[in-house]
């Protein structure tokens, strides 16, 4: 009985050092489609000039999951006459930190930038998302020396954190 406890409970640590090896990997993957979805409505604001909530759908039909949902929540959610456009998109950047690997610095970078959204004419929203786009290519460079650094000491952490539990108590 107490193999079969040592074995899932190695099993188990195990399985928590590749889930966060698994998000590590995935928070570069998820900021470069955060800037290509923030190219995509950089030319759809400039060449389309489409309206936001269209501009939004476009993204949407574009980027892949979890950035696809948070554009598409966010057009449809852009009902009415009056919107308040910061309070939805800080909603919105608050749900997709928590269904992404994205980390606390990138929903900065995201809500500063959702202050600015509509706020400007072309050519200084143009200059906005570059910054944005600026800032989070600096982010992406942190987060892949994070992955390279740390991906695998994650992985064999969980493993050895285990077996040396399972040591200590037997």
């Amino acid at each position: 009985m107490k193999w079969i406890g040592a074995l899932l409970f190695i099993g188990t640590t195990t399985w928590v050092g590749f889930e966060w090896s698994q998000a590590l990997s995935n928070r570069p993957k998820h900021i470069r489609q955060l800037k290509n979805a923030l190219q995509i409505l950089e030319a759809e604001i400039l060449y389309s000039q489409l309206p936001l909530k269209d501009a939004f759908t476009t993204i949407a039909n574009q980027i892949p999951d979890p950035t696809r949902s948070f554009f598409h929540d966010l057009s449809t959610s852009m009902q009415g006459d009056k919107i308040d456009l910061v309070g939805l998109w800080d909603k919105h950047v608050n749900a997709l930190l928590k269904e992404s690997a994205l980390g606390s610095n990138e929903g900065e970078i995201l809500k500063q930038f959702g202050r600015t959204l509509g706020q400007h004419d072309f050519h200084q929203q143009q200059k906005h998302i570059q910054l944005t786009v600026s800032h989070l290519n600096r982010e992406l460079e942190e987060a892949r020396d994070h992955q390279f650094k740390y991906s695998k000491m994650a992985k064999s952490l969980g493993v050895l954190c285990g077996l040396f539990i399972v040591l200590l108590l037997m």
